[in-house]
């Protein structure tokens, strides 16, 4: 998808590229007396910089896709694969499946039937990650060993695709630990905890990005914040702009939104939060959802103002 920019490139972000890499170097220097200040910049760096290959998986920062991706090789995530990211990420962006257990890869509700032959503990860990605290400490786990497990039978049943991601990610991850060992000071325990760090930020964002509605074009949030977590996530929680206008880069999201808030909130159904405050406040403690996918099956015919 190429950005709609009537520049070469776009300034902002790869500004932003070379800060997110110079604070990542920054925090895998510091280990030592400021260890904590090196795992949180490591953290925040690794989150930033997973919003930015999300950000170069839709056209940018340049117009030559190539270039983009190699700007974003290094396997920083260690466990996330830029070119899976890349494939489930824009599978997710067919709107119609949107919430689908099964046909978006981003959904994290189940198919009723599935939820009911579950063991208790594995219905207990569920309920309790779809609470925000959850989500942020069980999440990343979760997460990661059903991804990988999915891409585990993939490559093993001849999937070539998700096996050339993974080797290409292992080439990315020795430049990652060719640093650590040659320049950083960070353990590497120490950076996989500061990896898994980032993964709970970020699911920060994707905690209600989605909800089950019958209609697909009221699935998708708008978090109204300007905070700290809008730049760290580069405004993806103006999220339902996003999957209307996903060439439109991060730095314009706020802009078109403020232009057409009224007609953002009719689409999504007034499917809005005033900021993450008021999600931390509400759902910390407290499931948003529940795990079984309430309107199942998903309504998948595309509708006209989909």
């Amino acid at each position: 998808m190429r950005a709609m920019s009537d520049r070469t490139f776009e300034w902002p972000t790869m500004l932003l590229l070379v800060v997110t890499y110079i604070v990542w170097a920054v925090g895998t220097i510091l280990w030592g007396d400021r260890a904590v200040l090196s795992l949180l910049l490591t953290a925040v760096a690794i989150a930033q910089f997973s919003s930015l290959q999300h950000e170069v998986l839709h056209g940018h920062p340049f117009r030559n896709q190539w270039f983009n991706e190699a700007l974003v090789f290094p396997a920083l995530t260690l466990v996330v694969p830029y070119q899976r990211f890349r494939d489930t990420h824009l599978q997710h962006h067919y709107d119609p499946a949107l919430t689908d257990p099964y046909d978006d890869p981003e959904s994290n509700y189940l198919d009723p039937k599935v939820w009911e032959n579950l063991p208790q503990l594995g219905k207990w860990l569920l309920r309790m990650n779809n609470t925000l605290l959850g989500r942020m400490i069980l999440g990343p786990a979760l997460g990661l060993w059903g991804f990988i497990k999915a891409d585990f039978y993939a490559a093993r049943n001849g999937d070539l695709r998700v096996g050339r991601a993974w080797a290409l990610n292992g080439v990315g991850v020795v430049l990652v630990l060719i640093w650590l060992l040659k320049v950083g000071t960070m353990p590497l325990w120490a950076y996989a905890f500061a990896a898994y760090l980032g993964f709970s930020l970020l699911k920060i964002r994707t905690f209600l990005e989605h909800r089950a509605h019958e209609v697909c074009r009221a699935r998708t949030v708008v978090i109204e914040d300007r905070g700290p977590l809008a730049l760290l996530f580069l405004n993806n929680n103006y999220h339902v702009v996003h999957h209307m206008h996903p060439a439109v880069p991060w730095y314009r999201l706020p802009a078109l939104y403020a232009a057409r808030r009224d007609h953002f909130l009719r689409r999504n159904d007034s499917y809005v939060y005033a900021n993450y405050w008021e999600i931390f406040r509400k759902y910390l403690l407290r499931t948003k959802d529940p795990v079984p996918h309430p309107v199942w099956p998903v309504k998948k015919a595309p509708e006209p103002d989909c």
